[in-house]
């Protein structure tokens, strides 16, 4: 009956209209008074203890942050120092977006602010020197994806809130699975460059060390803003929240000094920031409503126990929440979809002895999948807006599939060899 009235319920409210947090607010409301004896006034508790949580502070700040790097121009000063470095490898510039992708990702934590800002200064330079422009779209893209991978992840920040897990842990385990995907993405670029119809102009440049040094130079106050934001944390000398409030006052000094950065620029990046986290605030609140209500009522111990009755181990359950999320990530973006399905894939995953640690990175690469996933991947959507419309919508996916597969294998690899996460943590 539990699940015919989660279903259910999320059925009628998300196809009257009704926006993803009311939708599962509203239905974790229904359960808990009509399955949980009136048991309404948990999610008032649950809501309360959910805002006043210190840990969840870190969220708008991370949100903030992104918006000023975007606002300020600093991804143009970074694109630019590091194009000379990877003029003559195969593939030449499309590696820039996947290293600038990666930089940038390890002080936004957002994947479409990562996208957008690489993007925007990305595209129109590769176009213009002749690089195939869906190529360049499908580099970009997959760059993007990585914000929400390499730290401060938004979906890590997110997802250690939300069910209690270190999220100075998550950072650390996040990183070398971030490096090895970009790494892979480059070697695919090369592999590309290489085979079928060119995709890169013809480079009879030669190599100037002096150019590179300048350029490597030039970017010297990102590893500054890195170490405020990372840094900190892995030294102990701050917590996520205390970190990223010194990036945000960090990035204001960089972006003034060293980009773009104006006061007016400044609000209109607090505004965007305040309307973003608004939207996540709504679908947190019901969130931790359903979430209440779904633990109470045991209904992830009952699926457990039900899909344990098909004959299916631990990896056959696994496997069949990662196309469930592949799936649904057609249709959601990444932290509406991380924050719907935690409650129920949570408590499924630790009962079945998987490290939350180790799930929290897995998710996360899933969500990523899902930025590249058509009709709703908003990567896709944010770069084919830069483009123009010069890559549609279905070049841009087409363009993007080796690394959705890229993405599709890490998670393969990572359940298969679990240790590439953990490593790290096993020395905190």
């Amino acid at each position: 009956m539990s699940w015919l009235l989660l279903s259910g319920s999320l059925i009628v409210f998300l196809s009257s209209g009704a926006i993803l947090g009311a939708a599962l607010g509203l239905t974790g409301m229904f359960m808990l008074h009509f399955q949980a004896n009136g048991a309404t006034p948990l999610a008032i508790n649950a809501t309360w203890n959910m805002l006043t949580d210190f840990t969840l502070s870190a969220v708008p700040l991370f949100i903030f942050l992104g918006e000023i790097l975007l606002a300020s121009g600093v991804s143009r000063r970074v694109y630019n120092g590091l194009t000379p470095l990877f003029a003559r490898i195969p593939g030449q510039l499309l590696h820039t977006n996947i290293a600038v992708c990666t930089l940038f990702g390890a002080v936004s934590g957002s994947s479409t602010s990562t996208a957008a800002a690489i993007g925007s200064v990305g595209y129109p330079e590769l176009k213009r020197r002749g690089y195939k422009p869906s190529v360049v779209v499908g580099t970009l893209a997959a760059g993007g994806t990585l914000g929400l991978l390499i730290p401060p992840s938004l979906a890590l920040i997110i997802y250690g809130a939300t069910q209690n897990v270190s999220i100075g842990k998550l950072f650390i385990a996040g990183m070398l699975p971030g490096l090895l995907i970009a790494a892979a993405f480059s070697i695919w670029i090369m592999i590309r460059s290489n085979i079928g119809e060119s995709v890169t102009p013809a480079s009879k440049d030669r190599i100037i060390w002096a150019d590179i040094r300048h350029g490597v130079l030039e970017i010297w106050p990102l590893p500054i803003l890195i170490f405020f934001v990372l840094g900190t944390i892995y030294l102990g000398i701050a917590t996520p929240t205390e970190s990223a409030a010194l990036g945000v006052v960090a990035s204001i000094v960089l972006g003034m000094t060293w980009g773009d950065l104006t006061l007016q620029r400044l609000w209109q990046a607090f505004k965007h920031a305040s309307l973003m986290f608004a939207a996540i605030g709504m679908i947190l609140i019901g969130t931790v409503i359903l979430s209440q209500a779904v633990s109470l009522l045991g209904i992830p111990r009952a699926a457990v126990d039900a899909i344990g009755g098909f004959g299916l181990g631990p990896y056959g359950i696994l496997f069949m929440i990662v196309i469930v999320y592949i799936v649904l990530g057609c249709f959601f973006d990444g932290i509406s979809l991380l924050l719907m399905t935690l409650p129920i894939t949570f408590p499924m995953i630790t009962s079945l002895g998987f490290d939350p640690i180790w799930f929290g990175i897995i998710v996360t690469l899933l969500i990523e999948i899902g930025m590249i996933t058509p009709p709703v991947g908003l990567n896709l959507f944010v770069l084919s807006s830069i483009s123009n419309n010069d890559v549609d919508l279905t070049a841009a996916a087409k363009a993007s599939l080796p690394y959705w597969m890229i993405l599709l294998g890490a998670v393969g690899l990572f359940t298969a060899f679990p240790e590439i996460i953990l490593w790290v943590t096993h020395w905190i």
